[in-house]
């Protein structure tokens, strides 16, 4: 399907953003049209900033004191910032981009596993499985990152800033297993329909559930296992339901920071270049702390000493075998690419062939 046919299938969805966007519109009065009029000429600047998720380190240790303070220093005064977070004040996130093209909200983030439900392109870069490690995630995003902002100016006039990553997302189970080849059968707690593609090409079965209800279902044996992040899967408790997780990552919930076009180039040149520069190394801080959570989440998980606290029952963390690393690029061409491509089209084949395709060595398997 190309993407003018998609764009005809979620009619439904662009005109439902419309509508929310007119709602919102005299609820976010700072970050409607209102807020799209330009500063005058060497008066200070006010940005109303749609950040990340609340309450993980990303937001409360990076993006929240960049914008509240940390700006301001490095433009001498000249920009400020307010900033809330992206699941707050009544936002959806499956609007943001079109939000963003209407102005309603002038800088804002999007995160692409949820956004691509209406262009599936999107998400090519944080595709399940395809990022086993960070420095391949590093790696896709790089080869992926103008095209990308190509694709977000010319479908939705927005202007690509930053791309942040969260921690990685890793498999939790309550019984023990060796390896992807063991999870046949099991019920296993997805977040998203790549997931459960995923899940289920290894023979286990998909459930979807919200974070919230991971513990209670697995406590019920409504779920075997869960994908959570192995940070935030720590933190809720995971080690006193589950007894093993994975150490490869099956997704990364990577995000896109980006700017109303028209508000974009309305701003002062000065303006802009120093909010390209703090975006710049907000960004790469923001990938650090992915990274460094990704790895103490599993260190807290198997109770090492490097971590502060200790849980009653430490885990198991199961390494990546030959074996599973086989079996993941299996499942990239045999599930993850063909699913995608059902859902997405030519424009998304010709991404793939183009800029993924020199990178990761992998073909779709058609049936």
């Amino acid at each position: 399907m190309s993407h003018r046919a998609r764009q005809g299938a979620g009619g439904s969805h662009f005109l439902k953003g419309m509508c929310v966007g007119i709602v919102l519109a005299a609820l976010l009065m700072p970050m409607g049209r209102a807020g799209l009029a330009q500063p005058r000429e060497g008066a200070p600047i006010k940005l109303q900033v749609i950040g990340g998720l609340a309450g993980v380190t990303q937001y409360t240790k990076i993006e929240q004191p960049f914008w509240r303070s940390e700006i301001e220093t490095l433009s001498r005064g000249q920009v400020s910032a307010t900033i809330r977070p992206l699941d707050a004040g009544g936002l959806r996130n499956q609007e943001m981009l079109q939000l963003l093209r209407l102005g309603v909200v002038s800088i804002g983030t999007a995160l692409l596993g949820v956004v691509a439900g209406d262009d599936p392109e999107l998400n090519a870069v944080d595709l399940p499985a395809l990022n086993p490690d960070v420095a391949t995630l590093r790696r896709t995003v790089g080869a992926f990152r103008e095209h990308l902002r190509n694709v977000l100016q010319e479908r939705y006039e927005i202007e690509l800033l930053g791309i942040y990553a969260y921690p990685a997302q890793v498999l939790f189970c309550a019984e023990p297993f060796s390896g992807l080849d063991a999870l046949a059968g099991r019920k296993i707690r997805t977040s998203s329909v790549g997931q459960s593609e995923l899940i289920a090409g290894i023979g286990a079965v998909p459930v979807m559930l919200p974070f919230a209800e991971i513990i209670a279902n697995l406590r019920a044996h409504v779920v075997d296992c869960a994908v959570t992040g192995t940070l935030s899967g720590y933190e809720i408790g995971l080690p006193g339901v589950t007894s093993h997780v994975h150490s490869m990552a099956l997704s990364w919930g990577v995000s896109v920071f980006g700017a109303n076009s028209t508000y974009w180039n309305g701003l002062p040149a000065e303006a802009r270049d120093v909010i390209r520069l703090g975006v710049g190394q907000l960004e790469e801080r923001i990938w650090s702390q992915a990274e460094a959570d990704t790895q103490r989440g599993l260190a807290c998980n198997a109770g090492l000493a490097t971590c502060p606290g200790k849980p009653e029952r430490p885990m198991v963390v199961v390494p990546t075998s030959p074996a599973d690393e086989a079996r993941r690029r299996r499942l990239i061409a045999e599930v993850v690419l063909p699913r995608w491509l059902e859902r997405c089209g030519q424009d998304c084949l010709r991404s793939w062939n183009t800029y993924l395709r020199p990178l990761h060595a992998v073909d779709p398997k058609t049936p």
